[in-house]
């Protein structure tokens, strides 16, 4: 794996978060490169505020630590990837970390956005630059040229101002936005969008934040999960890992009302999610946790009695195995002797062979023709 970046006579060695041994991956792309080679054609001042949002694994934050940095993102696996990739490179910026629901606190005179997969969260974030700017300030977006759209710069528009892009370069473009059209939304404030939709069979009424998994029907396997959820917990201990919106753990506290469950998730907007549906759904008197984290990540050994989980085949838009690998591992470690990890996952993944490795027992608790539930005992 290439992790030696040079960028306007900058060397920095950058690492993916977790580490990857992957030789086909590396921190960067070349959307990167691109917009940091037009930042440093702008001359800007040191003093300048830049915002920088969606940044992966920091490689935008190490570039430009000689300015004042607030860094955005929903990821707390990106989090962790900025602060180790600065700490590699002994960079100590004056950064400010913002989750994905924070304005920054100041006036902002650079934004350098990339694009997020979703439509939603690119309109949610946007709306927030709309909050944070001044008219002169400069907005760039940026990303591989397959993942810019007509319908995103239409958002572009809508709620920055007049746009458009650069001529495409290693299969890259950047769009450049006049912030034309604040007065409008400066007027309006920010106020996150919160879909909400029914789900009726489960009796539950359901709310999500921008760019959360399923954020508008229930999908197929966490319907077969929900179907599945053991209810002789009593007054046990249960994880949500990776929860989402939270259906599994809601469904977890419904049949187990003397339970404690924990919902953890590296999306803030997914730990957002989840706790207003639980606020929203459960009684007050259940016990509820919430966790934004890198799974299961430094909890404690032997701690639970059951861990459920939907687990995420890919990191951004690079498919991988390796989140299922450190999941699994975890569970093991954070589950009590006797506990019991619980997943739905699509048939073809073959978690059944993960799990009977690090277990040393796999149980078919359900399946159907796409998906299967699979139990494995501490």
């Amino acid at each position: 794996m290439n992790t030696l970046f040079t960028i306007n006579e900058h060397e920095l060695l950058l690492n993916r978060f977790p580490i990857s041994n992957d030789k086909n991956l590396q921190a960067w792309d070349s959307s990167d490169e691109y917009v940091l080679q037009h930042i440093a054609s702008l001359n800007l001042d040191s003093n300048s505020n830049i915002l920088i949002v969606n940044d992966s694994f920091g490689t935008l934050a190490c570039a430009l630590a000689d300015f004042n940095l607030f860094w955005q993102s929903d990821s707390y696996i990106s989090r962790c990837a900025v602060k180790q990739n600065l700490l590699d490179n002994q960079l100590t910026p004056n950064i400010t970390y913002l989750d994905s629901l924070t304005l920054p606190s100041t006036d902002i005179d650079v934004v350098l956005l990339k694009l997020p997969k979703s439509s939603a969260m690119l309109a949610q974030q946007l709306e927030m630059i709309a909050q944070s700017i001044q008219p002169n300030a400069t907005i760039i977006g940026f990303a591989k040229t397959r993942d810019v759209h007509s319908s995103g710069l239409a958002l572009f528009e809508k709620y920055i101002g007049s746009t458009k892009t650069s001529l495409a370069k290693k299969k890259s473009r950047l769009i450049f936005a006049t912030p034309d059209n604040l007065s409008a939304e400066q007027a309006q404030g920010f106020k996150p969008t919160i879909l909400e939709w029914p789900l009726q069979r489960h009796n539950f009424s359901i709310s999500n934040y921008a760019g959360v998994f399923a954020n508008n029907k229930l999908d197929i396997g966490a319907q077969l999960m929900m179907d599945n959820i053991p209810d002789d917990l009593g007054d046990g201990y249960a994880i949500d890992l990776g929860c989402g919106n939270g259906v599994l753990g809601l469904s977890v506290a419904a049949k187990n009302p003397n339970a404690t469950v924990r919902f953890t998730d590296e999306s803030f907007m997914a730990i957002a999610s989840a706790k207003l549906n639980a606020e929203r759904n459960l009684p007050a008197q259940s016990e509820c946790e919430f966790d934004w984290h890198d799974c299961l990540s430094d909890y404690d050994y032997d701690q639970a009695d059951l861990i459920v989980c939907n687990p995420p085949f890919h990191q951004l838009s690079t498919v991988t195995d390796h989140i299922a690998w450190q999941m699994f591992n975890d569970a093991y470690r954070t589950l009590k002797h006797g506990g019991k990890l619980r997943i739905v996952g699509n048939r073809h993944l073959g978690y059944h062979i993960k799990l009977q490795r690090i277990f040393d027992n796999c149980t078919t608790i359900a399946s159907n023709q796409k998906f299967v539930i699979l139990e494995a005992t501490k």
